[in-house]
């Protein structure tokens, strides 16, 4: 049998007391009106820790950019306004390029996410993925048996002509220092199908966002979505082309 391309449940840390952490609490900006942490707020979560795991390690200075190309968010119990998260960071796999890093979110009082994020890393002059160094590497290695990972898309395109069709407009504060929508924008969207079909927020569930081409501040972004009974798919188009897909399914 053919192993899947995402693992359910997501991967154990070989030894979570040895992973990065990092706490904060829970602000009225990354909740919703019944008080639960957003998908877009967890997406800046792993992008806050992501950076402060950089100041932590050897050349973390030398390895600033980094593209996202797949966020899974894994909802168990969602983590509540006012409460403090704790979040642990670590690698569960890499090549020398790019790396899947496992993070987990745990409320103090209630909740529970798992989340992975697949980065490539990138030279910021070039553009193109550059190696990671040695030094770098090193923790990553440490954690993890998998020293050979490999790009494999979990989602595809949507191509059935029958879908709700909205715009998504940008906004300038949606645009990073890279020049790119930034990654939580795209969960932004996440949110805003979720909103039409509210009972696809029944825990546990998964949520998927890869990226298949980058949108800039200037294009106009349509927000595609179906629902199905395997859960909600969604795609965020630019001229009629994919640039993210997404789904959110109940998991086992």
């Amino acid at each position: 049998m053919t192993a899947p391309v995402i693992a359910t449940p997501l991967p154990d840390c070989l030894d979570i007391e040895q992973a990065f952490a990092r706490s904060w609490p829970v602000r009225l900006g990354d909740t919703d009106g019944d008080d639960r942490l957003r998908l877009d707020a967890v997406a800046r979560y792993l992008q806050d820790i992501g950076f402060d795991h950089l100041d932590a390690v050897a050349d973390g200075d030398t390895h600033q950019a980094w593209i996202v190309r797949r966020t899974v968010i894994d909802v168990y119990e969602p983590i509540m306004f006012g409460d403090r998260v704790q979040l642990r960071r670590w690698c569960d796999a890499l090549s020398n390029r790019w790396c899947d890093m496992r993070i987990q979110l745990r409320g103090e009082n209630s909740g529970h996410i798992e989340a992975a994020t697949f980065l490539i890393h990138i030279d910021p002059v070039a553009g193109r993925p550059a190696r990671m160094s040695d030094a770098f590497m090193a923790p990553m290695l440490a954690s993890t048996t998998e020293h050979r990972l490999r790009w494999k898309a979990a989602l595809s395109e949507l191509d059935d002509p029958d879908t709700e069709v909205v715009p998504f407009p940008l906004r300038v504060t949606d645009v990073d220092r890279l020049g790119h929508v930034n990654n939580a924008v795209y969960w932004e969207a996440v949110e805003e199908a979720l909103s039409a079909h509210p009972d696809r927020h029944r825990l546990p569930y998964r949520a998927i966002v890869e990226h298949v081409g980058p949108v800039m501040i200037s294009d106009k972004v349509e927000l595609r979505t179906r629902r199905g009974p395997d859960g909600l798919r969604l795609q965020l188009d630019v001229d009629s082309s994919a640039r993210a897909l997404g789904s959110v399914h109940p998991l086992a």
